[in-house]
């Protein structure tokens, strides 16, 4: 199974670009459906108030059973002293399984790493290139599984990218996706060096094609058994823990 963990869904309240103004998934549906993409991970767009966003996400996850999964997007400043009920009502509410941060809001907090630990979640967070973050966040909370977008910068800068393939190598609960990497060649070393466990795949729907992203993965020419684990395997595993706590509360 397919999983692509990052897309975004919904509406913002902002006109600065498609990033704060909406992410329809209509035309995302149909190349994700053609591409053999079975499942995907929701986030909202950038967003005024994460609470009313994340609600709206929910509502797009409980519509289509079994298709997706949801992430909470939470703003590491402005949320600053709710965090934690945010989190709480999009877990409880929506069956959401993750944090998602940005660096555009704010750098990531303790509070944000607390509540991640404290229901069992990975941390989706952007760090826009500033990837030396990831040694604080390793060594802080190293019950915690980070996920770092884009390879560490969507802004194509090879230098953070680089970067971050050394802390994948020496942190065991730092991770990566692979939307919008360009660089080829880096994409390459990391599965390389870190491992096919330490990648997870990943598209930055609906925006980009996710035919085009998933076929960055194919060219890697894995064993069948790596490939697997890019574009399913891992993810599955960072929520396991999550999903295990559940069934153990429930029995």
């Amino acid at each position: 199974m397919i999983i692509d963990c990052h897309c975004h869904a919904g509406k913002g309240d902002g006109l600065t670009g498609p990033w704060d103004t909406a992410a329809s998934l209509e035309r995302y549906l149909r190349r994700a459906t053609a591409a053999g993409i079975k499942r995907t991970v929701l986030f909202a767009v950038f967003h005024s108030d994460y609470a009313q966003a994340n609600r709206e996400v929910g509502r797009i996850v409980a519509s289509h059973p079994g298709r997706f999964f949801g992430f909470a997007f939470v703003h590491p400043d402005r949320d600053r002293g709710r965090i934690y009920p945010l989190v709480r009502e999009a877990v409880e509410r929506y069956g959401f399984c993750g944090i998602k941060a940005h660096r555009h809001d704010g750098r990531i907090s303790r509070e944000l790493c607390e509540t991640a630990r404290a229901f069992s979640l990975p941390v989706l967070y952007d760090v826009m290139g500033e990837v030396s973050v990831t040694e604080l966040l390793a060594q802080e909370y190293p019950d915690v599984s980070f996920i770092i977008p884009h390879l560490g910068s969507f802004a194509d800068d090879w230098q953070a990218q680089s970067a971050l393939i050394d802390h994948l190598v020496r942190h065991p609960n730092i991770f990566t996706d692979t939307s919008g990497v360009r660089r080829f060649d880096l994409l390459q070393q990391a599965v390389k060096r870190a491992g096919a466990g330490k990648v997870l795949f990943g598209t930055d729907g609906p925006w980009l094609h996710p035919g085009v992203e998933l076929a960055k993965i194919r060219a890697l020419q894995l064993k069948p058994a790596d490939e697997r684990l890019i574009l399913g395997g891992n993810f599955l595993r960072l929520v396991s823990r999550r999903n295990s706590l559940s069934l153990a509360a429930q029995a």
